[in-house]
């Protein structure tokens, strides 16, 4: 392993360990308070977590190269920071 890959698995380790207890927090606050909103945002930060996590195993686990896993990063992203968005500008 290069030192960039090994650069790479570092930090995509500690992105799926800051994405996953940001997730845990935000999802146990929307439990005891039952604010939509705050579900909406978990399930965001939830999907940029998961892009982070799917991406690390196209690549490492199947060896899936370039463009498709950053396809896949990406557009997890978008769409955890859509819901992000949508969790903080909504009128519910």
């Amino acid at each position: 392993m290069s030192g960039v890959t090994t650069a790479v698995v570092a930090l995509k380790t500690i992105t799926l360990a800051l994405g996953g207890v940001i997730t845990y927090f935000a999802y146990n606050a929307y439990r005891q308070t039952d604010a939509r909103p705050i579900g909406a945002l978990a399930l965001g930060f939830g999907f940029v977590t998961l892009g982070a996590l799917l991406a690390g195993l196209a690549n490492q686990a199947y060896g899936i190269e370039g463009d498709l896993v950053v396809l896949i990063e990406s557009s997890l992203t978008v769409v955890g920071f859509g819901i992000i968005v949508y969790s903080l500008y909504a009128d519910w």
